[in-house]
């Protein structure tokens, strides 16, 4: 028996299949051959989803993880046809738009983020989660050592970009250009879910540029969700973030 299991390990070494292959091939029950070897097969494929799954939450980069239970709508102004439920079975990213959390600090829009980030990684949909200044440290500084090609690697592999705090300090000048370039290559083909405080008016105070501060609002509002966070709903809906989408929008209609 010793010399059958260890044959068999060896061969899932060859095949490449996992160690789980090889313990379960010895307890896997079937009342045919055929059954047994369909049980042995399913249970490797639900292993690997699960591995995948842990692997995604682990690399995605969350400061920490939330419980669905833990967060509180009530007063979030959602969209029309967008609620809870629809962001946690990722209805944005299928059909391909962003969302835009904008409010005061500590209104929910991290928690909110990361609960979709986890969403998306259970789905087996890679995520990264980045707090706004520290990838734009990072595409300096990755560009300094010679280095960006294998950043830029890192964040292709995943489908969701989550910025988080963008607009909470300015920004390095050079590192915001070369994020404005990677969101432009990245447009209409990953989805980006971005936080903020700050209304549309006042990006440029943080991007420095009008130019590209314009052109990086017109790529992520082209398709996109906007939800609007508690204490700030009735001056939201006059403030100039509205404006500036309803403009962009008529714009795009011409």
């Amino acid at each position: 028996m010793v010399d059958i299991e260890k044959s068999i390990a060896d061969c899932c070494k060859q095949l490449r299949l996992s160690s789980n292959f090889s313990s379960q091939s010895m307890t896997q029950k079937g009342e045919s051959q055929q059954e047994y070897l369909l049980n042995l097969l399913t249970n490797e494929i639900e292993y690997r989803k699960e591995r995948r799954k842990s692997k995604y939450l682990n690399t995605a980069g969350f400061p920490r993880r939330y419980a669905v239970d833990e967060f509180h709508t009530d007063e979030i102004d959602f969209p029309e046809d967008v609620n809870f439920d629809s962001l946690m079975n990722l209805d944005f990213y299928h059909t391909g738009k962003n969302v835009i959390m904008y409010g005061g600090t500590g209104t929910g829009k991290t928690m909110l983020s990361i609960l979709i980030g986890m969403a998306a990684c259970n789905q087996e949909i890679p995520v990264r989660f980045y707090r706004t200044a520290g990838l734009i440290n990072l595409f300096s500084e990755s560009r300094s050592k010679g280095n960006l090609t294998t950043l830029k690697k890192k964040l292709n592999s995943a489908q969701i970009l989550i910025l988080d705090e963008f607009g909470y300090v300015p920004y390095d000048r050079a590192g915001s250009q070369l994020l404005f370039d990677y969101l432009s290559e990245i447009h209409e083909q990953k989805s980006v879910i971005l936080n903020t405080n700050l209304e549309f008016s006042q990006w440029v105070n943080v991007l420095y540029d009008q130019r590209m501060t314009t052109a990086l609002i017109r790529r992520l509002t082209h398709h996109v969700e906007l939800i609007l966070f508690p204490g700030i709903n009735n001056r939201l809906r006059e403030s100039s973030i509205n404006e500036t989408l309803s403009r962009i929008n008529r714009q795009e209609e011409r």
